[in-house]
């Protein structure tokens, strides 16, 4: 056994070199691996810009806080505002916490110039109304409890 070893030691010694020199050899001749390109950041969507007039971007009024005659002042500041009332009328149910302004796909730039004429806080896109519904409106105004 003690020959055994002896032979695989001297061995070891003298095939030492030649292996790591090969190792050496393959290494310079694989091209290194490249990385993968870092990710792209993100980019954030252009600002909506408002470039609909005002006059042709029709709204509708909903009442969704439950006072009666809220859509009919809210519709009537609207129209003083330069936007034609396309319809006035009560939300589904009542109870909503705060008014909203909804946009049609497209409309986001003139549904957040409406909301700072409107002096509100919340924007966000439409969902959940047939454009039959819309009555040709682009955003709807959905009145809650506070603005």
């Amino acid at each position: 056994m003690l020959l055994v070893i002896a032979a695989i030691v001297l061995l070891g010694k003298s095939v030492a070199p030649h292996v790591h020199a090969a190792a050496a050899r393959e290494a310079l001749a694989k091209p290194a691996k490249s990385r993968p390109a870092p990710a792209a950041k993100p980019t954030r969507p252009p600002h909506a810009v408002a470039t609909v007039p005002r006059a042709r971007i029709g709204v509708i009024v909903l009442n969704g806080n439950g006072v009666q005659g809220a859509a009919a002042e809210a519709a009537a500041l609207v129209s003083a505002r330069g936007y034609p009332v396309r319809k006035v009328g009560n939300a589904p149910r009542t109870g909503y916490a705060t008014t909203a302004v909804f946009f049609a796909p497209g409309y986001a730039g003139e549904a957040k110039r409406f909301a700072k004429d409107m002096n509100l806080g919340h924007v966000g896109p439409l969902d959940g109304m047939t454009p039959r519904q819309l009555h040709g409106a682009r955003l709807v105004l959905l009145l809650g409890a506070t603005r």
